[in-house]
């Protein structure tokens, strides 16, 4: 590798680490309207932006170090986010489970 290559892979580090500040940053907002909700479903849409933020660090941390595991386990866990976000929704409307 040449010395342009490395200087070009230290640049995407730095962008990849400000993403992902960034993105903790919203979650920190995020969990103070879980705290602060004055409804429910306040709380139940900050979970989920919560959820989606996690999803999109993991992705952007899988693409970052080469891995695709983090990538696959970031589909599992949007697939599992969903369904309990569904069943938190119906649980609040008084349907029960």
């Amino acid at each position: 590798m040449g010395k342009e290559d490395c200087r070009m892979i230290e640049s995407f580090d730095t962008v990849y680490l400000f993403v992902l500040g960034l993105l903790f940053l919203s979650v920190i907002m995020a969990v103070i309207r879980i705290i602060k909700g004055p409804t429910a479903p306040d709380r139940v849409v900050g979970l989920d932006t919560v959820n989606t933020l996690v999803i999109v660090g993991m992705i952007i941390y899988g693409v970052a170090a080469g891995s695709v595991i983090y990538i696959d386990v970031a589909i599992v866990y949007a697939l599992l986010s969903f369904i309990s976000t569904l069943f938190i929704a119906k649980y609040l409307e008084g349907g029960g489970f």
